[in-house]
């Protein structure tokens, strides 16, 4: 068991419930799914940058990522249907504790100038994204391979019903919102 996920059964949880007086265990709220997307806009034209990337975010993750394809053609962005566009994945269980805690602890710490995370990233039903600029924060990325430092979108999903309850999860479990 993930040193997070001990923390969230034995410190997180009775202090969720004791904050929102839930009666049930079924009504305190835990995170769900975490995921990980990533755009490449102009990148989308060169092949070896959609593989670098698909690489790149599965050794993040830790689990093979897909391909996103694009749904419309838009001509002003020389797209045209089912061109690859970005990749993502979706981790759950023991994979998304252990993500978690690589972000919170050794990922985060690494941007540069980091003083916090915003709040402003909740989206009214507890769920949470997050963006960062340059996916080589993370310590399984070797920086001399890399051609295109490219940013990505991490959500992290909630069983929260608010926003409150959401932010109250996240900053128990460690995430550090700016003051």
């Amino acid at each position: 068991m993930s040193s997070i996920k001990k923390i969230y059964k034995d410190k997180v949880a009775p202090e969720l419930s004791k904050e929102f007086n839930f009666t049930s265990v079924m009504q305190i709220p835990s995170i769900k799914c975490v995921s990980l997307n990533m755009g490449l806009g102009e990148g989308s034209q060169n092949n070896k940058i959609i593989q670098d990337s698909v690489r790149d975010l599965s050794l993040i993750a830790g689990q093979r990522a897909v391909v996103t394809r694009a749904k419309k053609s838009i001509a002003a962005f020389k797209l045209r249907e089912g061109m690859p566009v970005g990749c993502r994945v979706s981790l759950r269980g023991d994979r998304m504790w252990a993500f978690l805690e690589k972000l919170l602890t050794i990922a985060l710490p690494r941007v540069r100038d980091f003083r916090g995370v915003p709040d402003r990233g909740f989206d009214g039903r507890g769920n949470y994204t997050l963006g960062i600029k340059e996916h080589t924060i993370f310590p399984e990325i070797e920086i001399d391979r890399i051609e295109k430092a490219v940013g990505m979108n991490i959500s992290v999903i909630t069983t929260a019903q608010t926003d409150k309850e959401g932010k109250m999860l996240l900053k128990l479990l460690g995430m550090p919102f700016k003051k």
